[in-house]
């Protein structure tokens, strides 16, 4: 089920008034949470659906034992196989066919080969493949996981309690808002929020989530489509067809349909959710205002980017075991960071070029005096200077994250490097215009959202619901016919 539907918005109208109708009824209300969300999820497949229940019961039987357990080994033991269980069941339904094809495959072959019995591995290949093929990846199977991970993980360290019930833990996991593509909110920010719901004391903030929510629609359909069908869809298709000027077009399409696009899930999601009295944290902060690569990381995708520094470079060492030992878990961790992306070598190298960069960019800055953060003093000539090159390091980087392979990338590169910089098949007014509004919409993000609402409050509400109304009929107006699903459904 798509936000931007008009079975979205009969589900959330019908949800919303359950949901606080039943402020009485505790344990009901609870119920009909979980069972909203489970059917926001089955909307797509009810058998995954039952997939996420199995989950939220193991994860946090899991978590109920490990609090329970004194033993230092046996609670390990107990972590390790909660760990290994998540990751089988993400490595079956995201992994299996890149491990068989990609990997295990090509090492085979020459064995086969050289002992004479190249036709057993291609009848066993012909009987292996079609059955990978049924294999389906489950909607948001990576920020459900991860989520149920870090559950797991800060119990075990004693960071917080397990949940009260399987049933607010379930609450936890399958919130219909973040379900399928994020944020990846941890069990300390919203946990408590399931045991304790909203009552009708709080303050629902509805006049910011209407605005979050339009904001979203408006990124998603009005720029990240646009950008989509005209700029990196034609070009990412077929790069050969398009001269360097056209290439480099679509590579800015890409760069801030993506941002439009995951950046425009999450504000619908955190408006969403304040409808209903939960409170997410931001999840983007103006990404390519940032003067290095680091920077651009705490302003990206923030709950996965604080995810994989509390979860996987901290445990590795972090930065406390030496320059090198630093390099190395930089590496490691944005090398995964790009595998959990997706299953394939553009993801891979993809993950490593950000690892092997923000290495470098550290050993640059220590060797030219500068501080590891950008300092708010930074003179804006070098400010614009570095948030010119960062947006460009970037946007060369998403070629490896939007093309289906590696000879997509190459031709792309090449196209660029050709110097065919002919007549343009793609430049037009609009095309400009719709990139330029595409990064601008970085002023109403995150910190500078949150400046402009506490502005805003003084303007009276039936001025912002003129507003609200205006950008809706321009969203309507302009919008494409259809809805494209959100980019990272896939992962």
């Amino acid at each position: 089920m798509l936000f931007p539907t008009f079975s979205f918005a009969v589900f959330f109208i019908t949800v919303f008034y359950l949901h606080w109708w039943l402020v009485g009824f505790p344990r009901l209300r609870k119920w009909l949470l979980l069972a909203g969300s489970l059917f926001f999820y089955g909307f797509w497949s009810w058998k995954f659906a039952g997939m996420l229940v199995a989950s939220a019961v193991l994860n946090h039987l899991v978590a109920v034992y490990l609090d329970r357990l004194t033993d230092a080994h046996a609670r390990k033991r107990v972590m390790i196989f909660a760990v290994a269980a998540n990751l089988s069941t993400l490595g079956f339904f995201k992994y299996t066919r890149f491990l068989t094809v990609d990997i295990v495959l090509p090492l085979i072959r020459p064995l086969f080969v050289w002992t004479g019995h190249a036709d057993l591995l291609i009848g066993g290949v012909d009987t292996i493949l079609p059955l990978i093929d049924e294999i389906v990846l489950p909607v948001g199977i990576s920020f459900f996981t991860f989520q149920a991970m870090s559950y797991v993980l800060d119990v075990y360290w004693r960071k917080i309690p397990p949940a009260r019930s399987v049933l607010d833990f379930a609450n936890y996991l399958a919130f219909f808002p973040q379900l399928v593509a994020g944020p990846i909110v941890r069990a300390s920010d919203l946990l408590p929020q399931m045991e304790h719901m909203p009552t009708r004391q709080v303050a629902l903030q509805a006049p910011r989530a209407t605005m979050l929510i339009l904001m979203g629609l408006f990124k998603k359909m009005i720029i990240a489509n646009w950008l989509s069908s005209h700029l990196a869809d034609p070009v990412f298709a077929n790069p050969a067809a398009y001269s360097s000027w056209d290439i480099l077009l679509g590579v800015y399409g890409y760069t801030l349909q993506i941002y439009c696009d995951f950046s425009a899930y999450s504000d619908i999601a955190i408006g969403v959710a304040l409808l209903m009295g939960y409170h997410f944290p931001i999840n983007f902060n103006a990404p390519y205002f940032a003067v290095t690569l680091q920077e651009f990381w705490r302003r990206w995708h923030i709950s996965l980017s604080t995810w994989l520094r509390d979860y996987l470079y901290i445990p590795l060492g972090g930065s406390k075991q030496g320059i090198w030992r630093t390099r190395i878990n930089l590496f490691l961790t944005f090398l995964l960071g790009g595998l959990w992306h997706g299953a394939g070598w553009t993801f891979i190298l993809w993950g490593a070029f950000h690892g092997m960069y923000l290495s470098l960019e550290r050993m640059a800055r220590s060797s030219l005096g500068l501080p590891e953060k950008p300092s708010s003093t930074t003179t804006w000539p070098l400010a614009i200077i570095g948030r010119i090159w960062i947006f460009h390091v970037v946007a060369f980087s998403w070629i490896l994250f939007r093309s289906q392979d590696m000879e997509t990338v190459r031709t792309i590169l090449s196209g660029l490097v050709g110097c065919d910089y002919g007549v343009s098949q793609l430049i037009s007014t609009q095309t400009v215009a719709m990139l330029v509004v595409g990064y601008s919409v970085q002023w109403m993000d995150g910190d500078r959202l949150c400046r402009f609402w506490e502005k805003s409050e003084r303007v009276p509400v039936a001025v912002l619901a003129v507003l609200a109304a205006f950008l809706l009929i321009v969203i309507l107006a302009l919008a494409p016919q259809g809805v494209m699903p959100f980019i990272y459904f896939q992962f």
